[in-house]
């Protein structure tokens, strides 16, 4: 089956915790916390090295980890750095369709594999982004089984 993320927006890493995790991924609405959350099979830690390396032009090894705000046995909650947020709201067409092209040559662990898919996925997150900056809120990822 595999683990789901359900990426989310909150305004502080104590609301994050918060998230209700009783309740498995088809019945979480994406606006527990008043943010259209994300559903996906895709790892914070892949989603950060993506934006910071096919965008930013960070090189794989100084991707910055992911903060740790709950460790449960049946779950976790992660923060994202806003650095791989924020660099999605001002990029236009052609930077979001160069860093698909570049993390499409990626080798991945079941990831998008086309440069197509990536570049869907990364106008997905940029759509995340706006509405993230919009509301003042950072970037959290509810991580189960």
């Amino acid at each position: 089956m595999g683990v789901t993320y359900k990426y989310f927006g909150a305004p502080d890493g104590a609301t994050a915790a918060r998230v209700p995790i009783s309740m498995r991924p088809e019945e979480l609405g994406g606006d527990e916390l008043g943010m259209g959350g994300m559903f996906t099979k895709i790892k914070p830690e892949t989603m950060a090295a993506m934006v910071l390396t096919g965008i930013e032009g960070i090189p794989l090894h100084k991707v910055p980890p992911l903060e740790l705000v709950v460790l449960h046995p049946d779950y976790a909650v992660v923060k994202l750095p806003m650095t791989v947020v924020d660099p999605l709201r001002g990029i236009g067409e052609e930077s979001v369709g160069a860093a698909a092209f570049i993390w499409s040559t990626v080798p991945d662990r079941g990831g998008p594999r086309d440069a197509f898919n990536v570049y869907q996925l990364l106008h997905e997150w940029q759509d995340f982004s706006h509405r993230l900056h919009e509301a003042g809120h950072q970037a959290y990822c509810l991580v189960w089984p």
